[in-house]
């Protein structure tokens, strides 16, 4: 199974969308996100930041709130069931898949090295 297809699996189980996903563990439960910076970290315009905050709200792992300060903007922070499904998802995202978790010492260290050398030659994945 590719760790693509691994990563799927788990966010359709939470019942999210990829960008669901990609939302929620972009998100900072301490620090309150204003929704155009949501959109700038997606790469998107303002309708499809409300279009996905509309239903993260729905499912409550989200809420907006207007800024005392300026009225125009809204922030975007955890709620309670939010904080608790972004860790729960970024536990099963992180865990080791199989194929990693099975490999014996001599392996695993060969593997540190491989990856150690990519980072020095400057290679990325």
């Amino acid at each position: 199974m590719s760790q693509f297809g691994r990563s799927s699996r788990i966010v359709q189980r939470f019942g999210l969308t990829p960008g669901h996903a990609r939302a929620l563990l972009m998100m900072d439960p301490d620090k309150p996100l204003p929704m155009g910076n949501l959109a700038d970290l997606f790469s998107c315009d303002a309708s499809t930041i409300t279009w996905l905050v509309d239903r993260l709200e729905e499912r409550g792992l989200v809420e907006r709130r207007g800024l005392a300060s300026d009225r125009r903007v809204k922030n975007v922070t955890l709620t309670p069931l939010g904080i608790r499904t972004k860790k729960e998802l970024e536990e099963e995202l992180y865990e080791p898949p199989e194929a990693l978790l099975a490999l014996n010492e001599p392996a695993l260290r060969d593997l540190r090295q491989t990856l150690t050398d990519m980072v020095a030659d400057g290679d990325t994945c």
